[in-house]
């Protein structure tokens, strides 16, 4: 019976359409105030006008969280609300996510004040954010990576897409062109053999054996969208060294026309990463991350202004070091307002200071969860309203969220009723050798395919495969269609992997 399932048990709570890694964090959360862990799922009867009909059905929904290893028992509240589950059974603690207890504290407010009246424990927690993964702790890498693509193949099934059909879909319609601006880097990987430790102080010593530079920032995303083709424009800033004239002679190589405007006052970005093996030892960046001046700002603008009737979208890949100015910013939504171009951005801020916020009314912005939780000052709540708040606050059409090592979820608002459409799509590759370029990859992905007529589901299964070639190999390689299909399809016909 309920009862008994129900006695000493911990209740969860929400409508769970979509699940991802944030469902997950608050499970494990909650499965430590007591067990068993019972979930209350939302039945159709009592989601919103603007969920119904837009969700799965209440027992599709139940039978996917059903499946899941930490939950015991899923009870749908076909016929009453939480607060009836409440007063007519007995259970120990309820745990609710953060965004309850403030922001959505009216639709559970009296589901609350039943268990006080009770002596019911209620929690509000979403679960500990966290931004590397423990997977490899209960399964081999064949067993993890088996299970990501089962995943990857629910996703698509659970957005009605076939990848097949979006490879012929960017094979066959017209390219666009693109527009990419933002700060150039050069990434520099030396190989080391170890030495030991040093006797005079407790140091690792290595010996240098072999470097290779290889094109970085906003220069591989503007690669990579050439590799997926794509007509690609690059527009930057370098200084006046060796490092800027290897990035123009690398992407005329790979297709891109780049015009990189010279900053006396800095030299083009050096990142060096110094390594054994696959194992970065450290890194070593040389850098300035001033903003351009007043009259490289200009020139800037005016090579913006010139371009822009000839462009079908502009992305910005922003790492913070001075290109993408707040007067860049407004030049770039002018224009994407005069031509009715999409405005498409990254800002990439894992060891610079910057506020994802900025990107105000773009077609497209791709933070990772770390950056959006900064932005928001808001460590606490689960990543849904996190994701929610964000969108608000930036009026993106569309969002993707970065989860690291458990991949992202793509967001899209509809214009009726203020729906949110939702996906997770997981990562691919479960043990990556370089997740640097990552990001840069799947942002590439995610514009190609949306300049080329890919909804964002379309495109965000493109962009899933395009960044886990990406992390496969050390350094910035651009990554074709072709490649992408191959990594594809490898799966598909190998017999190795039952998922697909």
């Amino acid at each position: 019976s309920i009862d008994s399932k129900l006695k000493n048990a911990v209740v969860c709570f929400g409508h769970f359409n979509t699940i991802h890694p944030g469902h997950i964090r608050y499970f494990r959360t909650a499965r430590a105030y007591s067990t068993p862990l019972v979930v209350a799922l939302e039945g159709d009867a009592q989601l919103s006008v603007a969920e119904q009909g837009r969700f799965f059905p209440e027992e599709d929904r139940a039978l996917s969280v059903a499946t899941l290893d930490l939950v015991d028992t899923v009870v749908i509240l076909d016929t009453g609300a939480l607060e009836d589950l409440v007063n007519q059974a007995e259970f120990t603690a309820l745990v609710l996510g953060k965004e309850f207890e403030s922001a959505r504290a009216s639709k559970v407010k009296n589901a609350v004040a039943a268990a006080s009246r009770k002596g019911i424990e209620v929690f509000f927690d979403a679960g500990e954010t966290h931004y590397a993964g423990s997977e490899l702790l209960y399964g081999s890498p064949g067993e993890l990576e088996i299970k990501r693509w089962r995943e990857f193949v629910k996703a698509q099934n659970a957005q009605d897409l076939s990848l097949d059909e979006v490879f012929s879909l960017m094979t066959h319609s017209k390219p666009s062109n693109m527009l990419v601006i933002g700060d150039t880097i050069v990434d520099r990987y030396v190989a080391c053999d170890p030495i030991g430790m040093s006797n005079e102080a407790p140091v690792v010593v290595v010996k240098e054996m072999e470097a290779r530079d290889y094109v970085g920032g906003a220069a591989i995303v503007a690669a990579h969208v050439a590799a997926l083709g794509a007509k690609c424009t690059y527009l930057s800033v370098t200084g006046l060294d060796n490092e800027g004239s290897f990035v123009a002679d690398s992407l005329h190589n790979y297709s891109v026309e780049p015009v990189l405007l010279t900053d006396h006052s800095r030299p083009t970005t050096l990142k060096i990463r110094y390594m054994v093996e696959n194992q970065k030892l450290f890194r070593v960046s040389r850098l300035k991350e001033h903003s351009v001046n007043a009259e490289i700002e200009d020139e800037l603008i005016e090579k913006i202004e010139e371009w822009a009737p000839e462009m079908g979208v502009i992305l910005v890949s922003d790492f913070v070091y001075g290109v993408i100015t707040p007067k860049i910013l407004a030049s770039l939504r002018r224009v994407s307002k005069k031509h009715d171009l999409s405005l498409l951005g990254d800002l990439q801020c894992s060891s610079q200071v910057g506020n994802i916020l900025k990107f105000r009314d773009f077609f497209l912005i791709c933070p990772t969860e770390r950056e959006a939780r900064i932005a928001l000052a808001n460590h606490d709540d689960g990543v849904e309203y996190i994701a929610n708040l964000l969108i608000e606050k930036t009026r993106s059409i569309n969002t993707v969220l970065k989860l690291a090592g458990e991949g992202f979820i793509a967001y899209t608002g509809q214009e009726e009723a203020g729906f949110l459409h939702r996906q997770h799509f997981p990562a691919l590759t479960v043990n990556p050798v370089d997740v640097a370029g990552a990001g840069d990859a799947l942002l590439s992905a995610m514009a190609v395919g949306l300049a080329r007529g890919l909804s964002l589901m379309q495109a965000s299964a493109l962009a899933c495969c395009v960044s886990a070639i990406a992390v496969q190999t050390i350094g910035n390689r651009p990554i074709s269609l072709k490649q992408a299909r191959r990594f594809y399809s490898q799966y598909l016909h190998n017999g190795k992997n039952d998922a697909v």
